[in-house]
């Protein structure tokens, strides 16, 4: 075993020597960039150290954190992994003192140069002992973030807006003639993608098209001064677009790298690390992107939870007047029927909701259509309105519309009999006066209160008539 931290790191860059000759074959190339998805924010040199010691890690740390951090430990017998951990060293010395402004030597009243004392830290590394997840016992973790909008199929719309937020130049879909799956337009400085593709390989061709218009601009590479041939261009794009799609759990299993060895072959180790780096960077950015706009989207989602869907209701006079119409806002369903109910019947009178949310912002539930009530069922077919609370609503709309149905069919049958019926003289009994027409529910009355008192005058006088005719038929029977 190397005794000297300079040994130690003599050894280990050796390794890396050794494996980044060794990466560059298909089934060991996917491997590695599967471990810088987990680990994109590691250095290019750290990833292949992981990749090459563990290549099924998730997670590291080092002994003492797992334990004072996370609560667990390292299991007995468990190898660790060696990583190159920056350790830094601070020195001080003296130094001729200058003016900021000037940049002169500052001289004492006897003329000679003033001196003081600074410290420089020197960038120094060594070998450090990690661990990954799978080789400690204890407390489980907490969540890690965006398992809840991971970038699985159904999240397809908000996982689109976070390639969209992160991509420098818009997305559009499009008949591609020449049978691509997409492209990234250099002149128009805009990405097309195939029309008629499934989500998932719609999300995979955005990210790999991203990735170009990211690095392959070609009015940016001529402002920096660099060249990348059609090859080097590919395996960049086609390495972040596996990496991304590794890190959100996206089916990674059609993507191969037969060609890796041949484009690695005419390369330098400087430039294969160049192109490696770049991955590794640009992968880490789409990743951060496109994982803050879902946490964005999440945190949204849990404050809509949080806010009722239903903001008010609205009534409106007559739908079918040229020109304005009158339109009333009520924050209950109550007093909206009675101000329905109280508009008359020969206008296109409507009843309707309007939420609080992003979805289309109101729909009308009541129609009256040659003057009949009806019931719109719209809120069935707009994403997201077929909610319980809405149906809810619609429950007690229906029965308030079937109790104003049946009132109005006791008022016909009541109007032409509303004559005062003479009882025997014996028994005394006086007319009721039935209250049922002409009598309209104030705004802040309860339509369903003012209903229901108009079904029990009704009921009352069927009472009473018939308790007039069986005194009738007890006095012919005598």
């Amino acid at each position: 075993m190397p005794e000297t931290r300079i040994d130690r790191m003599k050894e280990i860059t050796d390794k890396l020597e050794a494996g980044l000759a060794e990466l560059f074959n298909s089934e060991k190339y996917k491997e590695y960039l599967r471990v810088m998805s987990q680990f994109h924010h590691y250095s290019f040199n750290n990833t292949l150290l992981i990749a090459m010691q563990r290549p099924d890690a998730t997670l590291v740390a080092g002994y003492q954190a797992w334990e004072k951090k996370f609560n667990r430990h390292v299991m007995k017998g468990e190898k660790g992994i060696q990583i190159i951990a920056p350790a830094p060293v601070r020195e001080t010395h003296e130094q001729e003192k200058t003016d900021p402004k000037t940049g002169e030597v500052v001289l004492d009243e006897s003329g000679q140069p003033v001196t003081e004392e600074v410290t420089i830290t020197i960038p120094r590394f060594k070998v450090s002992t990690v661990f990954d997840l799978s080789q400690t016992d204890g407390e489980p973790l907490p969540e890690l973030g965006v398992d809840e909008l991971s970038a699985s199929v159904e999240n397809f719309d908000s996982f689109m807006e976070g390639i969209r937020n992160v991509s420098p130049v818009p997305i559009r879909f499009d008949a591609i003639a020449s049978g691509a799956k997409g492209y990234f337009d250099n002149l128009a400085k805009e990405i097309v993608i195939q029309n008629g593709m499934s989500e998932s390989q719609i999300m995979k061709t955005a990210i790999h098209e991203t990735a170009h218009a990211k690095l392959h601009d070609r009015d940016v590479m001529q402002e920096q001064g660099i060249q990348k041939d059609q090859m080097t261009r590919e395996v960049e794009a086609e390495s972040i677009a596996y990496t991304v799609c590794q890190h959100f759990g996206l089916d990674t299993s059609e993507y191969s790298f037969p060609y890796i060895a041949g484009w690695s072959s005419s390369k330098d180790a400087k430039e294969l690390k160049s192109s490696l780096d770049t991955i590794r960077k640009t992968a880490s950015e789409l990743i951060d992107g496109i994982e803050g706009s879902l946490k964005e989207k999440l945190r949204s989602m849990e404050a809509e939870k949080d806010k009722p869907f239903i903001d008010h209701f609205y009534v409106i006079d007559d739908l079918s007047t040229r020109g304005t119409f009158k339109l009333q806002r009520h924050q209950t369903l109550e007093p909206a029927l009675a101000a329905y109910f109280a508009l008359p019947a020969s206008g296109m009178k409507a009843l309707g909701i309007c939420n609080s949310n992003d979805l289309p912002g109101s729909l009308d539930f009541i129609h009256c259509i040659s003057g009949k009530d009806t019931m719109i069922q719209d809120y069935t077919k707009v994403e997201g309105w077929n909610r319980p609370e809405v149906s809810e609503v619609v429950e007690q709309i229906s029965k308030a519309l079937e109790e104003q149905s049946r009132v109005k069919e006791k008022e016909a049958e009541i109007k032409p009999k509303e004559a005062p019926v003479k009882a025997a003289p014996e028994a005394k009994q006086t007319p009721v006066a039935v209250q049922t027409s002409g009598r309209q529910p104030g705004p802040k009355e309860s339509v369903l209160k003012a209903l229901r008192e108009r079904q029990a005058a009704i009921k009352k006088h069927d009472a009473e008539k018939a308790d007039i005719n069986m005194q009738k038929k007890g006095e012919h029977a005598l």
